[in-house]
This record gives C-alpha cells, structure tokens and sequence, in this order.
C-alpha cells in the first residue's frame, strides 16, 4: 500500500476550506438588532460602518457599497477614468481589478509581478511608463493589487504616479488590517483611494460589500453620489425649480444602485472588532506554514521587512527542483478533502482578455507564478488539528513522490 493511500485512509476527516468566514454570536446579534430595528437600508448603521472603518485604517473618508467591484468601479469614475484612457493593474489578481475600467469605456494594461511578493513590480511599471510615454499613451489610473495581503511598495509607486501624472486606487481587497512602513494599509498616504473587499473569504465580512476610502472630500462626495444612482438631497446640490413644486431629492449624475444593507454594515461593525485578532490568527497560521513546510521542497511565500500582511492568502509554489508537480499536488490535495485553489490565473490570459487581443507572453513572471503556485487553507478559525492535516498531507504527498522518483531511478 503506497504511503499516500495509507495517508488517506487515516486521516479521513471533514473537508477543510481554502477560506471561510468567522461569525460569532455577537455577530448574529448586531444583525438581528438590525432586523428589529425601523431602518433595514439607509439608516445609521452604515454611516458608522464608514466612520469605523476610516478610522481603522487613518484616512479622511469611507464610502461603502454593495461589493467591492462596485467600490472600484466608483473609484475609477470619481478619478475621472473613461473612454480615451488607460488603466494600469496587475495580471496576478481577480479580474474585478481589471474590469471596472472596462466598465468606464476605458482600456486596460497589465504591469508584470515581482517574483518574491507577487505584487505589482516597480521597476516593471517604471520601465512601462517610459515606453507608454513615448507612445502618448500614459495610463490615467494605476492599479495596484496588495496580494495575498501583502502591501505593495507604494513609496516607490507613489514616486513613479508624481514623475508621470497618474491616480492611484490601491486594490486591498486582501489586506485590510495589514499594515505598510508601521502604518495601516487604507490610509491613503501614497494613493487616492483604497478599496475593501468584505467577501466571506476575506479577513472580515459583510456577507457580500465593500468599501472605499479617501482623505479627498470632493473624491468621497464624488463616490456617494455615484453608488446611489447619482441621486443627492443636499441642498447645495439642489438646481433651481419652480418655488410651488416640491423637491426633494434630485438626480444630478448618472449612478448605480451600489448601497450597502444596514445588515451588512451591522455585520461589518461587529467583526470589526475582531478584525486585529483575526489578523494575528492568520499570521500565527503563517508562521506555523513557513516552520513546518521549511524542509519540504516547496516555495513558501516570502514577506518584505517593511510590511505586515493580513494573510489572507498562503500560496505555496512547486520549484523546479521540486518532486511533485503543481497539478498533481492540486489534485492530490482535492482528493483528499482539502480545498486548495489557485489566486490567480492571470487576468490577460482569460478568455474575454485573449478575445481583446492579449497573447501569452505578456507578462512572464506572471505566468511562471500561475504554473507554480497554489493557496493552501488558511483562515482565522483554523484549528490545530486542520493545520497539521493540511502540512501532513503535503509532506506525505512530496515524501511519496521523492521515494518514487529515487525507486525508479534505480530500477
């Protein structure tokens, strides 16, 4: 009997997710609160959600939404994204990233991945802007995606954004209660708007939302406006109408129906103060990977000195010295009940990108990442018998392999 199907025949246990969420009873009772209270949208829960959040994170201003493809895509329009210009991001993330510029009319282009942190590369994005601005075709936004819940060097991109006149919306969907340089990923310091995602695999949910923040007003104002169908009922909004009619509300921009439940904001606000906590859970989590898997011939993921990520991914790479290959080692895992996945395809290699014209190639360490990498299960309500499952299974699976490969050589 091979040591993997006596691997699989002892440990026959539940499934284990690559993420789930963490609700507790303080939870269900924020949102029951709400259930019983007069307002179950547009009341004052989500305002507070805001303040909190902007709070957290040190910036000026909060704007939630339904979710935060909605968040970036306000975010694209209140920086003035549209038809004519170009959005910058990385390959390496979900395709929201990329999609809300199409959704402004605009065009998209993909920067390639520092190799170690799989974030947008500086020096890639520096060496695309010089060509970009021989060609007149300068991007108006840039994208950066904080991966995995890494921060991205956004001194460095901020640099680069004065030198050659573009936006930034850092895309934190993973990274909220992550922190950049000693200070807290959100606060707006090198860019203009930064975007959360509350998705139930993220640090914190909402069930579905997310949330955008800036220390810019007119950007804050710009964004209200635009997730609730552009209508506004401030009187400094208001144009003149005749003195015997009555308004009191007026639409004043083309908008969306972007809003936030009050449900959701009470969920919000409640795991929000869990939100540390669950942080160095995850890392704690982290830390016990990068120990147990040190002698396992698999990558794991390095961290920049200058950052704290809020983990909310683990991503593991098959190197090629490795003795498994990155399908086996996703199919064997499946098999055995535990969810691994794969973040991410790169964006351009999808086939609605390939249909705009993208070809492989694009950006290679993007691609050499997506051939490598997969996420194992990492998340706050891990216990400790599912972590030592999930490295057990992953050293049973490279022991296995590394046996066969020396058997057959010397057969």
């Amino acid at each position: 009997m091979t040591g993997i199907r006596q691997f699989f025949m002892k440990n026959s246990y539940e499934t284990i997710p690559y993420g789930r969420q963490s609700i507790s009873e303080a939870d269900i009772q924020s949102v029951v609160d709400v259930l019983r209270s007069d307002f179950l949208t547009q009341g004052p829960v989500v305002p507070a959600f805001e303040e909190a959040l902007a709070s957290y994170c040190q910036a000026g201003h909060g704007v939630a939404t339904s979710n935060a493809t909605a968040a970036l895509h306000i975010a694209c329009l209140a920086l003035g994204l549209g038809p004519g210009d170009w959005l910058w991001t990385s390959p390496i993330t979900f395709v929201a990233s990329a999609n809300c510029a199409l959704y402004c009319g605009a065009q998209v282009e993909f920067v390639d991945i520092d190799p170690h942190t799989f974030n947008m590369s500086p020096v890639a994005l520096e060496r695309k802007l010089i060509l970009a601005k021989l060609q007149g075709k300068l991007p108006k936004v840039v994208v950066p995606v904080h991966m995995c819940g890494q921060p991205c060097d956004m001194a460095a991109i901020n640099t680069l954004s004065r030198k050659y006149g573009f936006k930034i919306i850092e895309d934190a969907s993973h990274a909220i209660g992550a922190r950049y340089q000693g200070e807290p990923v959100g606060n707006c310091r090198y860019s203009d708007i930064t975007v959360f995602s509350f998705h139930p695999v993220k640090i914190i949910t909402t069930a579905e939302g997310g949330l955008a923040v800036t220390n810019h007003s007119a950007l804050a104002q710009k964004m209200n406006l635009l997730r609730s169908h552009g209508i506004s009922s401030a009187t400094a909004d208001m144009q003149g109408r005749p003195a015997e009619e009555i308004w009191n509300y007026q639409q004043i921009d083309l908008g969306f129906n972007y809003r936030m439940t009050e449900l959701q904001a009470a969920l919000g606000l409640s795991q929000l103060q869990q939100l540390d906590t669950f942080v160095l859970k995850r890392q704690a989590i982290a830390r016990y990977y990068d120990q147990a898997l040190a002698d396992v011939n698999i990558q794991t993921p390095w961290q920049h000195p200058q950052t704290q990520s809020s983990f909310h991914l683990y991503p593991i790479q098959v190197t090629s010295t490795s003795v498994i290959s990155q399908q086996v080692l996703y199919q064997s895992m499946t098999k055995a009940g535990v969810k691994v996945n794969l973040h991410y395809i790169p964006v351009y290699l999808q086939p609605y990108y390939a249909s705009l014209g993208f070809q492989p190639g694009h950006c290679p360490l993007a691609e050499d990442y997506f051939k490598s990498s997969i996420s194992i299960p990492l998340y706050a309500g891990m216990t400790k018998e599912q972590q030592h499952r999930v490295v057990a299974l992953i050293q049973s699976l490279c022991h296995e392999k590394a046996v066969n490969r020396v058997v057959g050589a010397s057969a």
